[in-house]
């Protein structure tokens, strides 16, 4: 089981988050550029190596027409001049993403974490919230980032510690208002969170939507093995750093194998009824001829899943299959963590597939991508992947 843990100690912003999860990746030059492709209109990513509190890690900044946030405020009045979005003008931008609608749905999902919160602490109905802060295009661009990085590494469970506020007072559009600032203080109900030792402000908004939305659940960091370490070094200086911290391991995983003999069912059927096992929660699914009695030729057909999906993949093999029972013993499954990239190439956007663990990594073009190239150009298969492993794996 591949588990994402975010170490929010030192609490955690939507530029550290996508800073420290973009050290996860090997190819780091190459999901940048699919971070720049993403199509928020003069939206930038750089990336750059920092040091906070003794630790080295990545920061990013966002720059939208060459200007970072930062430096707009610098120039502008921020009660007056900052610009303002609604929800719906949002919508319309996340809708323009060239990003999957998967996609799309968690940044939308997280706005409307977002617009409750603001709601809530304006007291203004949903539908007239305006962003300030989290509605310029920066703040998209960090929680899309933060969306898509998250669903290329696929973790099967994300674990995020405590969440460390601050204290104190900060000033934003709406003035001087306390630490954690009101939206904040209401996306963290509920959840486990302390106030630090040094004055300013930790947690954003941003930050606490994203953390919200994505952790399974809070905790201590768990039994793994950890096969990558990120750090997101954000902006503010603090004594004692400012950072995000994430590990990115894997747990041996317990699970149960059922099978079930069969002698009287179709090639077809049978096929049809692994896709069906699947689709019921097994990791894998296959079938074995065998001699069974009296000579005849039969087969075996065998699901892997979790002890939790038992009930529903047992019942997959009697809707979907003759047999009248079904076996089962316990297995251990060793896997290697996994993330995809996506790299760009002459014959256009290609995704790999990186899986590494117990010291080794192991890097493949997905199929799909490279049999579509295949056919558009009218060439072989191994043609495609031989021109492509000389530009990225060597």
């Amino acid at each position: 089981m591949k588990i994402l843990y975010f170490d929010l100690a030192m609490g955690a912003a939507g530029d550290m988050l996508t800073a420290a999860l973009l050290e996860l990746f090997e190819d780091k030059t190459a999901v940048l550029g699919t971070l720049n492709s993403l199509g928020i209109p003069g939206v930038r990513f750089e990336s750059s190596e920092k040091t906070s509190g003794g630790i080295s890690g990545t920061h990013i900044t966002v720059t939208i027409d060459g200007v970072t946030e930062d430096e707009f405020h610098e120039h502008h009045d921020v009660h007056h001049d900052h610009p303002h979005c609604s929800m719906h003008k949002i919508e319309h931008m996340v809708e323009h993403l060239n990003v999957s609608d998967r996609i799309k749905e968690d940044v939308l999902n997280i706005y409307k974490i977002l617009a409750e919160a603001e709601s809530k602490a304006h007291g203004v109905p949903v539908s007239e919230v305006h962003f300030h802060e989290v509605g310029t295009k920066d703040a998209v661009a960090d929680i899309t980032a933060v969306c898509k990085l998250i669903r290329d590494i696929a973790p099967d469970r994300i674990i995020a510690s405590k969440m460390c506020t601050g204290f104190g007072y900060v000033h934003c559009a709406h003035g001087i208002l306390p630490v954690p600032a009101p939206a904040t203080a209401n996306l963290i109900e509920g959840l486990p969170v302390f106030a630090g030792e040094e004055e300013g402000e930790r947690l954003t908004p941003t930050g606490a939507a994203l953390v919200k939305y994505f952790a399974d659940e809070f905790g201590s960091v768990p039994d793994i093995v950890v096969n990558k370490t990120g750090y997101g070094i954000g902006t503010k200086k603090f004594h004692n750093g400012n950072y995000v911290r994430v590990l990115l391991g894997g747990e041996d995983e317990e699970i149960i194998e059922l099978s079930a003999n069969l002698d009287d069912m179709t090639a077809e059927q049978i096929g049809f009824a692994i896709d069906k096992l699947y689709e019921a929660g097994a990791v894998e699914a296959f079938a074995v001829p065998v001699t069974m009695k009296k000579s005849r030729p039969g087969t075996i057909l065998t699901a892997l899943c979790s002890s939790s999906l038992r009930d529903s993949v047992v019942k997959a093999f009697f809707v979907h299959t003759s047999t009248i029972g079904v076996r089962e013993k316990s297995v251990t499954r060793y896997t290697l963590d996994r993330v995809t990239e996506t790299v760009d190439t002459p014959y256009g956007p290609v995704r790999l597939k990186r899986s590494f663990g117990y010291g080794i990594e192991k890097v493949k073009f997905e199929f799909d991508d490279v049999a579509k190239i295949a056919r558009e150009k009218n060439t072989g298969i191994s043609q495609v992947l031989e021109e492509l492993n000389k530009l990225h794996l060597n």
